[in-house]
């Protein structure tokens, strides 16, 4: 038996402890999750990227959570904490490392976005029946992407287009939606022109929402949501009226009340996204960053038999 890996991930949205536990040369699995939906970014994106006090105080009690959880974990081989984009927007995230470390002795590492798109695309490749693709994951604060051509992880890139970050810069200030069409536009010309792929690998909540939609729709909705997959094509207006929906009609579609508040945004992100990268058939997954960083620290990379969870 391997000993346990803590893996904590703390997003803009939400902060999460997964433990794996590595059964043999080439399985694992996951023993233990606690999420919590500190949304650490809430208020930064007007205030210069600042953190403010009432998102770090949530952010804090989590992590005091998830340490609470994991001093009970016997023969813990490590413990991972990385922090994504809106640690590495502010300029008080480093004060906040420094205070994790001095008061619960953990050890934020703040990841770059191209980083975090690498650990999605790595998860993607090795926990998916997939050679070619583009994995997409939007966050809170970004949007990562990776190319996946003939197995291997060829490029990364990280755009600043987020579900909170749009919410804040735009929805909660009453902004149309066109104007965000515009910034989102504007961030997708930066993306190198060889990020494109007829298919594209859902990584993350927004991604995740989705693909449950469709399944309710469709009648699938107790099916694996892990390697779900649909074409664009059939789902591409639909996607524009989750856009435009309220919070009532958001609901009877299935949408979960954690994500009512975002998935319009998220879905504007994903539709524009999933163009520009002229994608046809999507696939799900239920793995990304976390999983990532495990096959990573683990030894479970190093054997050549298929990877099983």
């Amino acid at each position: 038996m391997f000993p346990p890996i803590a893996v904590i991930d703390i997003g803009s949205n939400s902060a999460r402890l997964v433990i794996y536990q590595q059964d043999t040369p080439h399985s694992f699995q996951l023993t233990y999750e606690e999420k919590s939906k500190v949304r650490i970014s809430e208020g930064a994106y007007l205030k210069e990227g600042y953190l403010q006090d009432i998102p770090l105080q949530r952010a804090y009690k989590a992590l005091q959570s998830f340490k609470s959880q994991i001093i009970k974990i016997p023969n813990l081989h490590k413990i991972i904490c990385v922090a994504t984009s809106a640690l590495r927007d502010a300029p008080n995230g480093q004060e906040f490392v420094d205070y994790i470390r001095k008061e619960l002795e953990i050890d934020i590492q703040i990841i770059d976005g191209k980083k975090e798109a690498y650990y999605g695309a790595l998860s993607a490749l090795h926990l998916l029946s997939i050679d070619n693709g583009i994995t997409i994951d939007i966050g809170g604060g970004s949007t990562d992407i990776g190319l996946i051509k003939d197995s291997k992880i060829i490029d990364t890139y990280s755009l600043n287009l987020g579900t909170v970050r749009l919410k804040e810069l735009f929805s909660d200030r009453r902004q149309s939606f066109e104007i965000a069409n515009e910034y989102i536009d504007k961030a997708l010309k930066t993306l190198p022109k060889h990020f494109t792929s007829s298919n594209a690998i859902g990584i993350g909540g927004t991604a995740r929402t989705l693909s449950k939609v469709i399944m309710k729709s469709r009648g699938e909705k107790n099916q694996d949501i892990h390697n779900f997959n649909y074409d664009y094509e059939l789902y591409k207006e639909f996607f524009s009226k989750l856009i435009i929906s309220d919070n009532k009609l958001l609901k009877k579609f299935g949408v979960s009340n954690s994500r009512v508040d975002t998935i319009r945004e998220g879905t504007l992100i994903w539709k524009k996204v999933i163009e520009k990268i002229q994608v046809k058939k999507i696939l799900s997954s239920t793995v990304g960053v976390r999983e990532g960083l495990f096959l990573e620290s683990s030894t479970i990379m190093k054997s050549n038999s298929p990877l099983t969870t």
